[in-house]
């Protein structure tokens, strides 16, 4: 895989998020020419600076809703890939900022794919998420081809952003043979989160401040999985569909049904490991805030990128988080985090078997 993504042009939105900094760490180890476009890192400390990723790709610092900036840089930068990550990516938020979200996630789609309409793009993928289908509740996993409507404004816009990019693909990139996907990722965990609202990062906060981690939904079933899996099938995809039409399409990517677990079994692994590896006694509290709904069970069906690409998890849910701890530990004891994350990466590709 290195051998294909060394020397492209790939634009990456969303790059200075956790996501996009993993991704660009993967990319620059591959010898990728990276243009990142995003806003500037959404927290402090946020893994990007912690990498020290601006010397290592042509980054700017711009907003998805901006049109005109976005075919400037397309103009100046010709890319071959493009992959979508730029998003207002919390739940709780949208209910704060529906309109920034939906401006954000739906026009920042449109904005998108207005450029490759106009580009050389042979390969796009945009990352949606779990959450784009109508959640009816039930206990099976939710396949590619149900029902498209999310809940909450986040949700909702990324259902809009899937269904936008059906449409360019059908109207305009098929018949200039850019071949497109979609992957519907779930909840992703790893070392360098620290994002409000998300369980792994208030895990973190306590960590570092030596507090009890407080959980608002302990009951709540999630897909998780190390931020590693899903970003290795999305380049995954990219390059198949790169080589062969065939494989554009639509894709979930999510764990296995075994790793789809309740947010007190997360954090029960996460303590133990925790505090096995510190001699700590971090805990958790159960601690509902009364905030906005939240779908309480998710779960997707992730048969199709199996039968398609012969993928299955690297890591399984207790080594994810382990991993994830054991970065925790070294950012908490000032290590060059730079070196430790691309030694997980490492790590991680020698356990692949599909790289």
């Amino acid at each position: 895989m290195d051998k294909f993504f060394k020397n492209k042009n790939i634009l990456l939105t969303g790059h200075t998020g956790f996501k996009g900094s993993w991704l660009t760490s993967i990319l620059v180890k591959y010898g990728a020419n990276v243009t990142g476009y995003s806003l500037n890192p959404p927290s402090n400390p946020n893994l990007y600076e912690l990498l020290d990723l601006d010397n290592d790709i042509n980054s700017v610092i711009g907003d998805i809703r901006d049109l005109n900036m976005l075919k400037t840089i397309f103009y100046d930068t010709n890319p071959s890939i493009v992959i979508h990550m730029a998003a207002q990516p919390i739940v709780r938020e949208s209910y704060k900022n529906p309109l920034y979200t939906y401006q954000t996630n739906v026009m920042g789609t449109v904005n998108i794919c207005e450029c490759i309409r106009e580009s050389n793009v042979k390969s796009f993928l945009n990352v949606t998420t779990d959450k784009v289908y109508e959640n009816t509740g039930k206990n099976e996993g939710y396949s590619e081809y149900e029902k498209l409507d999310g809940y909450d404004p986040y949700s909702n816009s990324k259902s809009c952003s899937e269904i936008i990019t059906h449409s360019y693909n059908n109207s305009f990139f098929k018949e200039k043979n850019i071949n497109t996907s979609t992957a519907r990722a779930g909840n992703v965990i790893g070392g360098g989160d620290f994002a409000k609202d998300r369980i792994v990062p208030d895990c973190v906060r306590a960590c570092i401040n030596n507090e009890d981690i407080i959980i608002r939904n302990p009951n709540s079933i999630r897909p998780y999985q190390h931020v590693l899996e899903p970003l290795y099938m999305y380049l995954t995809i990219i390059k198949k569909q790169y080589e062969n039409s065939e494989y554009a399409g639509y894709y979930n990517v999510g764990p296995d049904d075994e790793d789809c677990i309740t947010t007190k079994t997360l954090v029960d692994i996460f303590c133990s490991h925790y505090n096995k590896i510190t001699n700590n006694n971090i805990k958790w509290i159960n601690k509902s805030d009364n905030g906005p709904h939240e779908a309480t069970f998710l779960k997707l069906n992730n048969q199709k990128i199996k039968d398609v690409f012969g993928w299955r998890p690297t890591w399984n849910i207790k080594e994810a988080i382990e991993k994830t701890v054991e970065w925790t530990n070294a950012y908490i004891n000032n290590e060059d985090m730079k070196e430790y994350t691309s030694n997980q990466i490492d790590e991680y590709q020698r356990r692949n078997h599909y790289i």
